[in-house]
């Protein structure tokens, strides 16, 4: 038994326990933070998973070991914001996705499409300015602890936020226009 246990890499015994402990401290924010920006399900759930399996392959960053929640945080945001740019590549080469062939109510088709706006409008943004947003919106932190977080001052942070809005609106609204005007 001990030869077995010798074969096994030393730091992949060591990180086993440690990921499994990690995983379950910040799965759910994780997955919330995927969930807000691609809008389904099985995306957020795909990231989660791909952020876990990259750290069960390889040593625990030090962004990890100094600050795991921002850590998971921008991972997070990193590959939601690269499933929304995938799938807008799909559409715009003509290979369909399944939701888009589905739609039958006028009512779910608007809601749809302006979801589906808004979160190409925010892949659009820059990927700091996409953090801020979702700390700010979907995890309700206030510009004191985004910009303790992020190690900056508040004042950076509101400003950024104000731009981020700016940028988003102007965004939304040629997306809009695009669309024949259904905002």
């Amino acid at each position: 038994m001990n030869t077995s246990s010798m074969t096994l890499d030393p730091l992949d015994q060591k990180l086993r326990p440690d990921l499994a402990e990690v995983y379950r401290a910040h799965y759910q924010m994780t997955y919330r933070t995927a969930y807000a920006i691609t809008g389904s399900s099985e995306d957020a759930e795909d990231a989660v998973q791909t952020i876990f399996l990259r750290l069960a392959r390889r040593e625990f960053p030090p962004d990890l070991k100094k600050n795991p929640r921002a850590y998971f945080y921008r991972a997070a945001v990193n590959l939601a914001l690269n499933t929304i740019r995938e799938r807008k590549r799909r559409i715009l080469t003509g290979v369909p996705t399944q939701p888009e062939m589905h739609s039958q109510k006028v009512e779910a088709d608007s809601a749809e499409e302006i979801h589906r706006q808004l979160y190409e409008a925010v892949a659009e943004l820059t990927p700091e300015s996409a953090h801020i947003l979702i700390l700010r919106y979907v995890h309700d932190y206030s510009d004191a602890e985004i910009a303790r977080l992020l190690g900056t001052s508040r004042g950076t942070i509101a400003v950024s936020l104000y731009r981020s809005r700016t940028r988003l609106r102007k965004l939304m609204r040629t997306g809009d226009s695009s669309s024949g005007g259904k905002l």
